[in-house]
């Protein structure tokens, strides 16, 4: 019943675009796998797959990372179905489904293979050709693996999507050159500096649908032992004096972690922010701040992270900011910057 209920949705997608469709034309989603092998393997290793594929990050909820649809191929869907982005196609070399991937394999020997552009143009196909026997456990071992292989795949498409219109480098080099601290962020986002502390947006395509939000700003000297309940504490000060509306800050539902940024200790919170009840209306969404010291400058940067996207999955989203996140540079990391 999950299958076919997905299976449905795609379905209605694919056929609503393809009355102006070329034959080549790629369909769905960088996290949408559709998975194609013989009926009775997949009733098999069906719970494997969705257990493995199908693993969640918690947002503002548990969220799967995937969304896993079979696709038999004897059915008469899967004409189109073929023609997704991400494909995960499992069978032995004379499976009749497997013939127009074998062409493409350069050592078509039992294991996993990657391929592109089999049945659509902008596609990639993740191929496991098992073996004679045992196929059930050859698939079960290298679930795991797979997953890491589609999750660097989407972070990859990620990252491509984010930055179409281009890193604004300009901006990179001014905040360089001016205020002592790199980020790079697309060429979409606005900014602008309130009293040393940088607002980086983009509400695009309307602030009422989403936005995606990065602050930074610092303290200075440099504090000693800043943990999770400070960033927390810095985090709500900083919304209420410096953001559209102040952010309350879920403290039953945040997550801590040191790290190494580019060297140096650094400290991060996740978790979820909601409106003050006193606005009235609610708003909430996912929020990432890092506290980064840098020693050269005595100063500990805040960098607040947060996203409002109603309706809408965030997995995709939070790994953009992480990305803009990652760009920051302060010190001496900027003396390794172009």
């Amino acid at each position: 019943m999950k299958a076919r209920v997905n299976l449905l949705a795609l379905l209605s997608l694919t056929l609503a675009a393809a009355a102006c469709d070329s034959s080549r034309l790629t369909w769905g989603d960088g996290n949408s796998i559709i998975v194609t092998m013989r009926p009775d393997l997949w009733t098999e290793v069906q719970d494997d797959v969705y257990s493995n594929l199908e693993t969640t990050t918690y947002t503002v909820r548990d969220e799967k990372n995937f969304t896993v649809t079979y696709a038999d191929p004897s059915d008469e869907d899967w004409r189109n179905l073929r023609r997704f982005r991400v494909m995960l196609v499992v069978g032995r070399a004379d499976d009749w489904f497997m013939q127009d991937v074998l062409g493409k394999l350069k050592d078509p020997e039992p294991g996993v293979h990657e391929v592109e552009r089999v049945w659509s143009q902008d596609q990639s196909v993740t191929v496991v050709l098992l073996p004679e026997e045992g196929e059930a456990d050859f698939l079960r071992d290298r679930l795991p693996a797979l997953h890491d292989r589609f999750d660097e795949g989407f972070r990859v498409y990620t990252f491509r999507r984010m930055f179409q219109t281009g890193p604004d480098t300009a901006l990179a080099g001014t905040l360089r050159r001016n205020f002592g601290f790199e980020l790079t962020v697309p060429n979409v986002y606005d900014w602008e500096d309130r009293d040393s502390v940088f607002i980086f947006r983009n509400d695009n395509p309307d602030p009422s649908e989403l936005i995606r939000q990065v602050a930074v700003t610092w303290a200075a000297p440099l504090p000693e032992g800043l943990q999770g309940e400070d960033l927390v504490e810095w985090r709500t000060r900083l919304s209420e004096s410096h953001y559209t509306n102040a952010q309350v800050t879920d403290v039953r539902q945040v997550t801590g972690r040191p790290f190494d940024h580019r060297g140096r200790p650094a400290y991060e919170v996740s978790g979820r922010w909601s409106n003050p009840s006193e606005l009235g209306w609610p708003a909430g969404g996912t929020y990432i701040a890092r506290g980064i010291p840098c020693p050269e400058q005595d100063r500990m940067y805040l960098l607040d992270a947060w996203l409002y996207a109603p309706g809408r999955e965030h997995y995709e989203y939070v790994i953009q900011l992480n990305y803009v996140l990652d760009t920051f540079r302060c010190g001496a990391n900027l003396a390794s910057t172009p």
